[in-house]
């Protein structure tokens, strides 16, 4: 479902290429209204978040030699604005901590789409306590899971790579609350997903 209200994002890198790249690429975004600003030192940060409410800022944890995303939320506890990481390069996992999601440099637009799809509803999703609805990709794979195709399997099957079909199961646990392929085998017969004479037995 298109969200009708603008998502306000900052892009913040050095690089002009990677920066304006992205902000090109969010502007296509098929499920979300992206309204966007360049960001290109801390100081430009430091200004943005004094004169915009940010609903995502997505920044190399490289920015300005070294970024401390949990000084950034203490310097702004009145914020709700959630911080993406952008991955350009192998980043050790250790400075990653703190953040509410991450992107990399080779993230399809999909995957891109519903990663900030995923971090724009998480907080009214579980408040409510409701199930999120299923993408049409996310039925796909599940489906090839039931069938007893292997992660390999279904990225070839669906042209994804390895890495976003990991991606979707992880979406796809989270969501369902469903961690096996037995359990996903109910599902998918429950809500006639797939014909019983499908299932590789999982269960």
């Amino acid at each position: 479902m298109k969200r009708t209200e603008p998502v306000h994002v900052a892009v913040a890198e050095t690089s002009v290429i990677v920066r304006s790249g992205l902000v090109a690429v969010l502007k296509r975004l098929p499920d979300l209204t992206i309204q966007s600003v360049e960001i290109t030192s801390p100081d430009g940060l430091q200004n943005c978040m004094q004169g915009h409410q940010l609903d995502v800022l997505i920044i190399s944890p490289a920015f300005g030699g070294w970024f401390n995303v949990d000084e950034f939320k203490s310097n702004y506890p009145q914020s709700s604005t959630k911080c993406v990481s952008l991955l350009c390069s192998v980043t050790d996992t250790n400075l990653l901590k703190g953040y509410d999601g991450s992107i990399a440099l080779y993230d399809s637009i999909e995957m891109l789409n519903e990663k900030l799809v995923n971090l724009m509803n998480l907080d009214g999703d579980e408040a409510d306590g409701e199930q999120e609805a299923l993408s049409q990709r996310e039925k796909e794979i599940i489906c090839c899971v039931v069938r007893g195709m292997t992660n390999k399997e279904t990225a070839e099957k669906l042209f994804l790579s390895i890495h976003t079909v990991i991606t979707h199961r992880r979406n796809i646990a989270r969501k369902l609350q469903i961690h096996s392929p037995a359990g996903l085998t109910i599902y998918a017969i429950v809500n006639k997903l797939v014909e019983l004479s499908e299932v590789k037995m999982n269960l």
